[in-house]
C-alpha cells in the first residue's frame, strides 16, 4: 500500500539574508520593551537583539558591544546579572507566536541540547550526554520547548537542566545563583514543567518527543491524565501485548521490536515522512493498539507507531495515548514534526547566538537563552514576510 504524507519544511531565511531590517527589528522589540522596568535595559535589549540578529561571526556580548561602539560592562550586567524577568518575556513571545502562527493542530516539540564547556564553573556543568557532538562531554544541557504548524516554527521555552550533583550542592549553587527554591528535577519532570507552564498558551493538539521521554511510562501517564496528546519515541525493547479485548489472541508480553519483526510484509504503508536535502525522505510504517507494561501498576491501553526506513537500517518506535487516532498516515505526519526543532536549534545556533554565551550564572543563562529565542524569533518572522527562502 502506498499513501503520501505532505508537509513543507519551511526553512528560515539567514541574518544576511534580511537586509535592511533595523527599523523592523525596533517595531519587534517595543512590544517586549515594556516588561523593562529602566529605559537604559530597554536600551540594552535593543543593542543585544541586534547583535544577535547581525552578521557578527561571535554573538556574545563583547563582541555586540564593540560593533555598538559600547563599554562592554553595563552590556555584560544586563546579561548576567539584569533584574528584569526573562520569563516575563517569554510569556509575551508566546502570545506573539500564537497570534502570528497559532493553529489548533499545533504540536509542541521537546528536546534538549547540549552546550559544550570546557571548565567546571558555568551553572549546571558536568560530563553529560551532548547531543551536538554525539557523546558523553563536559556540557550544560538546556531542556527546549518548541511550537511547529503549518505557517512556521519557533522555539517557546527552555530552562538550564541542573544534574542532581549541583542540586545538592549548596556553595556550588550559591555561586551561580540557582534559585534556592529548584529542586532536582529528572529530564522529563523538566520537559513536563515546561507543557504545564507554556503549552496553555499555545493551540495544539500534539506533543512529541525522542525517547528521553517516551521511555518513563510515569510521563506518558501525566500527559494522558491531562488529555494531552502524545507521540513518544521508546526504546526497541519496551514490553507490550494485544489488548484484552481482543478475543482468542494470544496475550504474551514481547518487545516492540518483536512486533515489528512479525509484521506482515502487506501490513506496511509507504508514506513520504517528510522533504530532505536530497528529495522525499520515505518511510514503512505501520500503526496498532497495544497494551504496555507498568511496575506494580495495570497495564495501559495506548497505540504502537512502527516506521522504519525502506531499506530497514534505522527503525523508529512511538507510543500514543489509546484515543489517538488510529490512522498510520496522520501518526507519521505528527512524527515528522520531529525534525522541526532540530531546524530551529541549527538556526538558533548559526543565526541567533544560541550558544554564544560566556555567562556562568543561572540568571545569565536564562537572560541569553531567552533573548536568543526572541532573536531567532525575529527572524522567522522576517523569513515569513520575504517569503521562503532557504537557511544558509
Amino acid at each position: 500500500m502506498v499513501l503520501s504524507v505532505e508537509r513543507t519544511d519551511e526553512c528560515l531565511v539567514g541574518a544576511r539574508d534580511i537586509g535592511e531590517c533595523t527599523k523592523r527589528l525596533a517595531t519587534f522589540g517595543e512590544r517586549y520593551k515594556t516588561l523593562m522596568v529602566r529605559s537604559e535595559q530597554r536600551g540594552h535589549l535593543d543593542v543585544y537583539l541586534e547583535g544577535l540578529v547581525s552578521g557578527l561571526e561571535r554573538k556574545s556580548v563583547e563582541p555586540i558591544a564593540t560593533a555598538h561602539g559600547l563599554y562592554r560592562r553595563p552590556l555584560q550586567r544586563f546579561v548576567g546579572a539584569g533584574r528584569w524577568d526573562d520569563r516575563a518575556l517569554l510569556e509575551e513571545m508566546r502570545t506573539h507566536v500564537a497570534e502570528e502562527i497559532g493553529e489548533r493542530e499545533g504540536v509542541l516539540i521537546l528536546d534538549g541540547s547540549g552546550f559544550e564547556k570546557s571548565g567546571p564553573e558555568s551553572v549546571g556543568v558536568g560530563r553529560q550526554w551532548c547531543g551536538r557532538l554525539g557523546k558523553v562531554e563536559n556540557c550544560q544541557v538546556g531542556m527546549f520547548l518548541g511550537y511547529s504548524t503549518r505557517k512556521g516554527q519557533a522555539l517557546v521555552d527552555a530552562q538550564l537542566y541542573l544534574p542532581e550533583d549541583w542540586a545538592k550542592d549548596k556553595v556550588r549553587r550559591a555561586i551561580t545563583y540557582v534559585p534556592d527554591e529548584l529542586k532536582f528535577l529528572k529530564n522529563w519532570q523538566l520537559a513536563d514543567e515546561l507543557l504545564r507552564r507554556s503549552g496553555s498558551a499555545l493551540p495544539h493538539t500534539w506533543v512529541v518527543g525522542d525517547d528521553e521521554f517516551g521511555r518513563p511510562s510515569e510521563f506518558r501517564d501525566r500527559l494522558a491524565d491531562r488529555a494531552e496528546r502524545y507521540l513518544l519515541e521508546v526504546p526497541s525493547n519496551t514490553l507490550v501485548r494485544r489488548p484484552s479485548n481482543w478475543p482468542g489472541r494470544t496475550r504474551k508480553w514481547c518487545q516492540v521490536a518483536e512486533r515489528k519483526r512479525t509484521r506482515r510484509a502487506q501490513g506496511w504503508y509507504r508514506l513520504t515522512l517528510r522533504q530532505g536535502e536530497r528529495g522525499p525522505i520515505e518511510v514503512l510504517a505501520f500503526s496498532t493498539r497495544v497494551e504496555t507494561r507498568r511496575d506494580g501498576q495495570p497495564a495501559r491501553n495506548e497505540i504502537l507507531l512502527v516506521m522504519k526506513t525502506l531499506s530497514g537500517d534505522k527503525t523508529w518506535y512511538f507510543l500514543a495515548p489509546k484515543n489517538a487516532p488510529l490512522k498510520t498516515k496522520k501518526l507519521v505526519w505528527v512524527a515528522s514534526h520531529r525534525n522541526d526543532i532540530e531546524q530551529l536549534f541549527q538556526a538558533a545556533k548559526g543565526e541567533a547566538g544560541l550558544d554564544h554565551y560566556e555567562v556562568r550564572s543561572w540568571i545569565g543563562w536564562h537572560h541569553h537563552i531567552t533573548l536568543s529565542m526572541m532573536a531567532l524569533w525575529f527572524l522567522i518572522l522576517e523569513r515569513r514576510r520575504l517569503g521562503k527562502k532557504l537557511l544558509q
